[in-house]
């Protein structure tokens, strides 16, 4: 069955940070207007001293505190404008974590308008402050291109920063980047070596990518059970596509006993977690009662579910269980829905089969010219089934 290659991830949080090692000086050096600052004290005592320190003493540390409270509504009334003022002045005093989280709100807007150059300087100066998270956002914002030029070795660079300061999100895209040969020579076995230093720190789109490597060989000799581990971990770690290749390993006894009882808890998970191949193949699992009692009304629940998270071949099964009664009340009109869904979604099964409706007059008025135009369109998208319905048409002239 297709295994899904997760995407590369990036995304900014709001944190306290430390690390990086020396500044790359490549950042839009904007100058940036300071958030003009409210003459409003704060509220409680604990506020109030922090604002005493940050303003009197120019306390980096006690300007960052006054920030995240302002970010946090603790001790003084929310105030996201407050915030990047604090975490400004924090910035300016060499607080690397006051630069990070400046560069956040100008990334996201928040309190300050929003800014991708402004955001990318805040980023810069957080990383040559030793702040591992700067590092990485810049990184990710050189990868997309947002604020400063498109330049994955760029992306690289800082990614590379933020990873030797054991950041997981900058080894993990660093991974990928090796993984697609994006600004660096494609190479598995660097992409591996950057997973597992993230699967290590817990991320487990990396555990998850390591088991693709031993399932397929990829860097690594190919080993069914090394690649059941890595599922494994990245499962536990509540990734979904994880516990679904752990689920079809069961399924198909791939470095373990077969066992479709397990297989069918792992997909259970996967479906939870909301995996829609999981919801799918737990659906046939049910469907011909597979370490399960038969079930086709469980079944179709399952196909629903995979159907409303838009896995085409849950909408196909779903309206073949509409089609043939299967679980449900026959209705080719339910069943043309699903199979049409299926097939806008690209799944040349449910094209084919809205093409046998339209062949047989089945819930729509026939018409074998609409028939082999989605029996071309199931062929088009690799099922072969469409590819023989068309010919078949094409020699009785049509």
């Amino acid at each position: 069955m297709k295994i899904i290659n997760l995407a590369l991830a990036a995304t900014a949080f709001l944190a306290l940070t430390t690390a990086c090692t020396s500044s790359h000086d490549t950042a839009d050096n904007t100058v940036v207007e300071q958030t003009e600052q409210k003459d409003t004290p704060p509220i409680d005592e604990k506020a109030r001293a922090l604002y005493d320190k940050c303003s009197n003493l120019n306390d980096s540390d006690a300007c960052f505190d006054l920030g995240y409270a302002y970010d946090h509504g603790e001790g003084v009334k929310q105030d996201y404008s407050m915030a990047a003022t604090y975490f400004e002045k924090a910035c300016s005093l060499g607080e690397g974590a006051g630069c990070f989280n400046t560069g956040i709100y100008y990334e996201y807007g928040r309190g300050v308008r929003q800014d991708y150059g402004v955001s990318a300087t805040y980023y810069e100066k957080a990383c040559s402050l030793d702040d591992s998270s700067g590092c990485y956002n810049l990184g990710v914002l050189y990868y997309r291109g947002e604020g400063v030029r498109q330049d994955y070795q760029l992306a690289n660079h800082y990614y590379q920063k933020a990873c030797d300061m054991n950041n997981r999100s900058g080894c993990y895209n660093l991974g990928v980047t090796y993984d697609k040969g994006e600004g660096v020579k494609q190479d598995h076995h660097l992409a591996n070596k950057y997973y597992q230093k993230a699967c290590d720190m817990n991320i487990s789109s990396a555990c998850f990518n390591l088991g693709l490597s031993s399932e397929n060989g990829e860097g690594v000799k190919k080993d069914f059970k090394q690649a059941n581990k890595y599922y494994q971990k990245a499962c536990e770690l509540n990734d979904g596509a994880g516990c679904l290749n752990l689920g079809v390993s069961y399924g198909d006894g791939r470095g373990v006993k077969k066992d479709y009882q397990q297989a069918n808890q792992y997909y259970q998970k996967a479906c939870n977690l909301n995996n829609g191949i999981g919801c799918k193949n737990l659906g046939n699992y049910y469907r011909a009662g597979k370490g399960v009692k038969q079930d086709y009304h469980k079944a179709n629940q399952y196909f629903k579910k995979a159907c409303d998270l838009d896995d085409g071949a849950g909408c196909s099964d779903l309206g073949y269980s509409y089609s043939f009664g299967q679980g449900a009340k026959q209705d080719y009109q339910q069943a043309l829905y699903y199979y049409q869904k299926s097939c806008d979604l690209k799944e040349g099964m449910g094209c084919d089969n809205v093409g046998v409706l339209y062949n047989n007059g089945q819930g729509v008025r026939q018409n074998i010219n609409t028939a082999k135009w989605y029996y071309g369109k199931a062929c088009d998208f690799g099922y072969q089934k469409g590819c023989d319905n068309y010919r078949k048409l094409n020699e009785r002239g049509y």
